[in-house]
């Protein structure tokens, strides 16, 4: 068994979505009071207010409040289990000593999703055969289901986006394996021209899809910037380069989708680079790096390759593009030039010659204890 997420479109009337829009208002004003509650606790008392604590307060709120009765009481408790989980990640930085982050109090913008989490039982009901929806306190929510529910329903989290709503719906299906293949690849990231190579010689073109927008953007960009601050114009500018931006990203997870579904069902493995990507991003190679979208790509990959009982492995990307993948000489060759090996004469192409070489260590690794397995983040492809 394993879990699914599948994505529908909302399309509420006026009522609805004020009803959408009033319950986010409230869970994000909820988010914050728990957050400031929690903040002043320790810092005057030196006292730490536990999740169950914050829980049974809410009967006291919505005595208090009567807003919050127009909100179902599970996706108020969510909100709070939100807010637990921030602060367990932020202690689990502290310990390991990376980057904390201490949790934030949410803005207008930085809020945009609630979830029942017990769907299919009590608070969100899929009505498919009448093409809706049924979110407790808010109604029968016209939905477009462009393909069928899997599986058994466990949570729906509804999300705006801009000025659209969305429902995700996270079922337990059946994962059966993929029939073996025999075959494994090895594959190099790239940023242009191409996105991956492989280590069979495929080559998989760059989309480059902020590139294309990116003129777009950016006369939207300065014709916002020309505009009265907070003025009817402005806004509507600001709407229409999240607009494109948003329309960025869907295409670029589409694509990503789709090579890692023809990868996953090709090859029972997968090698690719353990690459720093973060310590990239900092790097003259940023731009067209975070356009490719690798950290996103490689996540997709693992979760496809997991519910398929595939293998993804990354491995040490030390010198992959200068060592001769048949005999071991290392030479350092410019980008865009073909590999000739000095030592050897084998002449390939640069980056299958990497590929290949990625290819070699994955097949060592997948053997030798330690090897680093890529995380698989489902929380990030639900949302």
């Amino acid at each position: 068994m394993g879990f699914k997420a599948m994505k529908y479109r909302l399309f509420p009337n006026v009522t609805q979505e004020k009803a959408l829009d009033s319950t986010l208002y409230l869970c994000r004003t909820l988010y914050n009071a728990a957050l400031e509650e929690r903040r002043t606790a320790y810092r005057k008392c030196g006292v730490s207010v536990s999740f169950y604590e914050q829980k049974r307060a809410l009967t006291e709120i919505k005595a208090d409040s009567p807003e919050y009765k127009g909100i179902h009481s599970q996706v108020l408790q969510d909100v709070i289990e939100r807010l637990d989980k921030a602060f367990k990640g932020f202690f689990r930085r502290v310990k390991v000593k990376q980057t904390a982050g201490y949790p934030r109090f949410k803005g207008r913008f930085h809020y945009d999703s609630f979830t029942y989490p017990q769907a299919g039982k009590t608070g969100a009901m899929p009505l498919p055969e009448s093409g809706k929806v049924y979110l407790s306190k808010i109604g029968n929510v016209r939905c477009k289901y462009h393909r069928p529910l899997e599986g058994t329903v466990k949570t729906a989290t509804v999300k705006r986006e801009g000025n659209k709503w969305f429902i995700v719906f996270v079922c337990e299906v059946d994962t059966g394996p993929l029939p073996a293949t025999g075959d494994v690849v090895g594959i190099d990231l790239g940023t242009n021209p191409n996105f991956l190579i492989t280590s069979d010689g495929e080559f998989v073109e760059a989309p480059r899809h902020f590139k294309k927008a990116e003129r777009k953007i950016g006369l939207l960009q300065r014709s916002a910037a020309k505009k009265k601050r907070g003025s009817r114009r402005q806004k509507e500018l600001k709407r229409q380069i999240a607009s494109e931006h948003r329309r960025v990203a869907n295409r670029r997870r589409d694509f990503h989708h789709k090579t890692a579904r023809a990868l996953v069902n090709r090859h029972d493995a997968v090698f690719h680079e353990d690459l720093n990507i973060i310590g990239l991003a900092r790097s003259r190679t940023a731009k067209g790096m975070l356009d490719a979208g690798w950290a996103s790509f490689i996540n997709i990959l693992s979760v496809k390759a997991a519910n398929a009982g595939r293998t993804v492995l990354g491995v040490d990307p030390k010198y992959t593009s200068q060592d001769c993948s048949d005999c071991g000489h290392r030479q350092k060759v410019k980008i865009g030039h073909a590999y000739v090996c000095a030592n050897c004469g084998m002449d390939c192409h640069r980056d299958v010659n990497a590929a290949i070489n990625i290819l070699n260590r994955g097949r060592d690794a997948a053997f030798s204890e330690g090897a680093n397995v890529v995380p698989v983040d489902l929380r990030s492809l639900a949302l």
